[in-house]
């Protein structure tokens, strides 16, 4: 019975998940399934014609060819199906507040130092202010209309001059109108930005925001899950 119950508690397999994610994904995306085909199928027939042109007689070659363009199809397809599946659950959540802790909490990579909660929120109106430490130096990005954040981050910005003068500062402001950036874009927008400090800098211009910002108490905005609140890692 327990080894009944054990399998029953297993997770999903891989196959069974990518199942889900496609089920998820299509319902959303209408592009997908010709996006997922023409993704398939260009590779495939690539190796099929290459194979029929070059191979000549040699049945190993044939093979080698259809199997290559068959690989390449299939690696194609998961890639497509991936950045498709995270573009729709950017567009599930995006305008919610905590939407941009989200992003840099899944998809910021180790050269940036960013927390999923932000430094400046405003209660009445659940406008907020995210901050990103990295090459490019401070980003600062603000989740909400461009007009009531405009003051917040201006804010900010003064801050961490105060605490840091000379350090690059840059505001990018998420949002679904034409001046704002989309919130599936934000890992993107982040990447673009001129790089202008070394990795012991970034650190080092984390720590010092980080201990001037002990102490400061932040009302959680609504639509963020508190039960995923992680204790802060040990230094």
């Amino acid at each position: 019975m327990a080894k009944k119950n054990v399998k029953k508690d297993k997770e999903p397999g891989r196959i069974r998940q990518l199942g889900q994610v496609f089920n998820l994904t299509r319902k959303s995306d209408k592009a997908l399934v010709p996006l997922l085909l023409l993704s398939f199928l260009l590779p495939l027939a690539a190796g099929i014609a290459v194979a029929v042109l070059f191979a000549g007689d040699s049945v190993l070659t044939t093979i080698l060819y259809i199997t290559t363009g068959f690989l390449l199809a299939l690696l194609l397809t998961l890639i497509v199906l991936g950045q498709r599946a995270e573009k729709t659950a950017y567009k599930e959540i995006s305008g919610k507040p905590g939407a941009v802790g989200a992003v840099l909490r899944s998809s910021l990579r180790r050269a940036w130092q960013a927390s999923e909660f932000p430094i400046a929120v405003n209660p009445r109106t659940q406008e907020a202010v995210y901050r990103a430490v990295g090459k490019p130096g401070v980003v600062l990005i603000a989740e909400g209309s461009v007009t009531k954040t405009k003051k917040m981050l201006e804010d900010e910005r003064r801050a961490v001059l105060r605490a840091i003068p000379d350090i690059p500062v840059h505001f990018i402001q998420v949002g679904d109108d034409s001046s704002s950036t989309p919130l599936y874009k934000l890992n993107k927008k982040m990447k673009s930005l001129k790089k202008t400090l070394r990795k012991a800098e970034v650190l080092a211009v984390s720590h010092r925001l980080t201990s001037l910002s002990k102490g400061n108490s932040l009302p959680i905005p609504k639509g963020m899950d508190p039960s995923k609140i992680r204790a802060p890692k040990p230094r």
